[in-house]
């Protein structure tokens, strides 16, 4: 194999230097060609179901976009030039279209190179907002939804985005509440050369860990909460702040405040920071001074665990101003004996009353839906236990909950489907129900032994009976958007096929009419021409058990052509039981489109791929999944392995492996613990799973009381046993809880200097997930010359020469 040797110092890594990484090669054209495929406009229905909004979203970005300064301060990552958020994915166009036979209008007079994020419906469904990002400021812009035009809300006016959303719809549709820059603050303090807040920063680190960083947090993160009218008359409310959220009651008449303030911790995000939470009136004044809460220094690793004292106040969506929070009654620590978890609690304007008890969980709170004084569903869960719960609440008669679902969240047969939310004419999202508020909409995966089939079903809470309006049927995957006419069962439906793009539909439920409301076509460069089908297997484990996988195979390919080369995705997750490690996952009908990190790509280059492979890691009783981890793991892939070759389709000579993120870990674990596979390729995971004990899978094996267990799902313990070629892929600038890159270059140097055949590739600025085209085609190229040269050969060649600070190292 050529050696090629670039070493590319991420600290002074330039766009010129990266383009040199790419001198006009990238992964064959079949590849590169899917991976270009433009993006699927996004479909957002007005909440009356009177209007079409289409976003033209944008390419994949260039590397440039990226590699502009970053900074990440308490667990956010910064743009210092927009004072926003460093990632984000951005639309180009909007275009309008009255339902269901109107004319399609493109939105004029947006911004030049616009750059669309935060699109929200007004209450009343007359108006857009969306934000602009421009170089170096985010602008709030207005369309008006019947002239199909647009302008600036106020020029002189710029958003705060590091928290995400910057701005929230008022109720009178005539006002927004708007957290923007503090004028006159100044220039940016400025950060030491050698900071590790910059996108170029070796060791990603995101918390404020020194008093500059401190100075840069509450520079950019400082805000004024500002009431602006559509007609651009602005009113400060309240008093500059870390203002992480400012939120309207459902009648316009208040506003809740949530402001972050000092001491910062220099080891949390922003999340565990002091919380002030109070109530302003419109005119900026505090009537009510809800919490102080103060900074969470520490928290039990475990899941499920929450800070003690109130947490999480919101509005009440379905009344005019009523406010509800939640108390751990254990302390915030599961592992605390307590019958009971977690208390709702409430207050309604003008907030003179003690706190109401509104509901007593035995379990932690997770969700809450709300549709009247009558009638509101809340959901807890047991991560632990992967245990799920579902009651009904009504305030008004003072009764306890009831058990409306009780079921374990892996078993995805019996899923009863999640609550249907509508924005009501205060722009609220409340549940749909009938007139008597005895009925709730449910929409549902329908996963089931042929594949999931979404359904709509129609709930009597009081009587717990229910009636099916519609269920996907045929060779497609159809799924519900949005419920248009209850009495009418009319839907919005995105319905797709193997060879068929996803399209937007009005569906008569009763009658199974169809409407078009989008026709995008499937791309010539499509995979629509690959054959895809599910193949079920069984492994033996405690007891024989059912899996499944996608199997992806090269257009005209027949079973005379012989077997093939075959890529396999790993991927685990744990369950309790044997039944629900054996369900079936997806649809086999939905139209294939790939992602940065998919293996299908490889089907373009002769290989069958077999993606989504279950995995089980299952445990009964008492014992914890990860406790039979190594076995199940290698007979879960060779029963994978099995049936493809016994198809005829599978050459078991030629696998290789393929993992990100848990899957990566996995993925050397394969290799250490088999000899199934002629070649791994490991993306982007927490190496060492003893840096996240709790909460990852959901599993609650910690690591210090457990450490065999952990011993033998750690890649490092069982380096000395990997054999076959290893390609490792890093974004530079991974996430720190999702991968330690020094973890990562120390298995890779222990693989090197053992004499294994090892390669390491970092593309720069990137995290987690790769966001560039450039990125994306060098990361395809990389695997794609691996895979070339490690499956064909003969026998695995010697390593080459290793970097430590290189976007390629060998």
């Amino acid at each position: 194999m050529k050696q090629r040797l670039l070493v590319l110092a991420l600290s002074v890594l330039s766009v010129a230097g990266w383009a040199q990484v790419l001198p006009n090669q990238g992964p064959p054209k079949a590849i590169a060609t899917l991976a270009e495929v433009l993006p699927v406009p996004q479909v957002s229905i007005s909440p009356n179901g009177a209007w079409r909004l289409m976003l033209d979203v944008q390419e994949i970005p260039f590397t440039p976009d990226l590699m502009q300064t970053e900074l990440r301060l308490a667990g956010l990552r910064i743009n210092p030039r927009t004072n926003g958020q460093s990632r984000v994915s951005y639309a180009t166009n909007l275009r309008l279209k009255r339902l269901p036979n109107g004319k399609e209008l493109l939105v004029q007079g947006l911004p030049a190179n616009a750059r669309i994020s935060e699109v929200t419906w007004s209450p009343d469904n007359t108006k857009i907002a969306f934000t602009h990002t421009t170089s170096n400021h985010i602008e709030l812009w207005l369309v008006d939804v019947e002239s199909a035009s647009t302008r600036m809300a106020a020029p002189n006016l710029f958003l705060n985005g590091v928290f995400g959303s910057s701005y929230e719809w008022v109720s009178d549709n005539k006002t927004l509440l708007v957290r923007a820059i503090v004028g006159g603050r100044g220039e940016a303090p400025v950060a030491p050369a050698n900071s590790a807040n910059t996108a170029s920063a070796k060791s990603p680190q995101s918390w404020a860990r020194n008093p500059t960083d401190e100075l840069l947090f509450n520079y950019y993160a400082l805000a004024q909460v500002v009431k602006l009218g559509i007609d651009g008359r602005m009113q400060p409310m309240g008093s500059p702040g870390i203002i992480q959220q400012a939120s309207a009651s459902p009648n316009g008449q208040l506003a809740l405040i949530k402001t972050r303030h000092r001491p910062f911790s220099h080891t949390l995000p922003v999340s565990c920071f002091p919380l002030r939470v109070e109530v302003l009136n419109m005119e900026g004044l505090v009537v009510k001074e809800l919490a102080e809460l103060p900074i969470i220094n520490s928290l039990p690793a475990s899941p499920d665990v929450v800070p003690p004292g109130p947490r999480n106040h919101n509005w009440r969506e379905d009344a005019p101003a009523s406010l509800y929070w939640l108390e751990a009654q254990d302390g915030g620590n599961p592992k605390t004996a307590s019958a009971i978890r977690d208390k709702v609690m409430g207050m309604p304007a003008p907030f003179d009353s003690k706190p109401l008890e509104l509901a007593v969980l035995p379990l932690r709170f997770s969700n809450i839906y709300w549709g009247s004084d009558n009638l509101a569903l809340v959901q807890g869960y047991n991560s632990t236990e992967h245990h799920q719960t579902t009651w009904t609440l009504d305030l008004a008669t003072k009764t306890s909950l009831t058990v409306l679902f009780d079921r374990s969240t892996n078993d995805t047969y019996t899923d009863p489907g999640t609550p249907y939310v509508k924005r009501n004419e205060l722009g609220r999202p409340v549940l749909v129900t009938d007139a008597k508020g005895d009925i709730v909409y449910l929409f549902g995966n329908g996963a089931s032994p042929e594949g999931d089939r979404p359904f709509v079903d129609e709930l009597n809470v009081r009587t717990k009976k229910s009636v099916r309006w519609w269920r996907s049927e045929g060779a497609f995957y159809e799924v519900p958007v949005a419920i248009l006419d209850a009495n009418k069962r009319q839907l919005v439906t995105r319905r797709e096929s193997v060879t068929e793009a996803p399209n937007y539909f009005l569906r008569e439920a009763r009658s199974g009419r169809l409407t078009p409301i989008t026709s995008f076509t499937a791309p010539s460069n499509s995979l629509s021409s690959f054959k895809k089908q599910v193949i079920r297997y069984k492994v033996r484990l405690a007891d024989s058990t059912e899996l499944a996988a996608n199997l992806y195979l090269p257009a005209g390919y027949k079973k005379e052509d012989g077997p093939l080369p075959t890529l396999l995705e790993a991927y685990p997750v744990s369950y309790k039981t044997k039944k629900e490690a054996g369900q079936v996952k997806g649809s086999p009908y939905m139209f294939s489109r790939l992602a940065w990190g998919s293996p299908v790509y490889w089907v373009a280059q002769g290989y069958a791929v077999l993606q989504g492979a279950t995995m089980p890691m299952m445990a009964e009783g008492e014992q914890e999944p990860s406790e039979a981890y190594t076995n199940q793991l290698v007979a879960s892939a060779k029963a994978a392995i099995d049936e493809g070759n016994r198809l005829g389709i599978v050459d078991p000579k030629r696998v290789a492996v393929i993992g990100h993120n848990y899957g990566a870990g996995i993925t050397a674990n394969l290799l250490a613990y088999s000899s199934l596979f002629r070649v791994g390729i490991m993306r982007t995971d927490n190496f060492s799973r003893t840096l996240a004990p709790f909460g990852f899978q959901g599993e609650d094996t910690p690591s210090t009381p457990n450490p065999e267990v952990y011993k033998a799902m750690l890649p490092f313990s069982s380096t000395g046993e990997i054999k076959a070629p290893l390609l490792i892929v890093n974004g530079a600038s991974d996430n720190p809880l999702d991968t330690n890159n020094e973890e990562l270059e120390r298995f890779y140097k222990t693989l090197k200097d053992q004499g294994s055949v090892v390669q390491q590739v970092m593309p720069p600025a990137e995290s987690h997930g790769y966001a560039t085209r450039e990125s994306t085609l060098f990361v395809l190229r990389e695997i794609n010359t691996w895979l070339d040269t490690h499956m064909s050969s003969a026998e695995a060649t010697a390593p080459a020469a290793a970097t430590t600070d290189g976007t390629v190292a060998k």
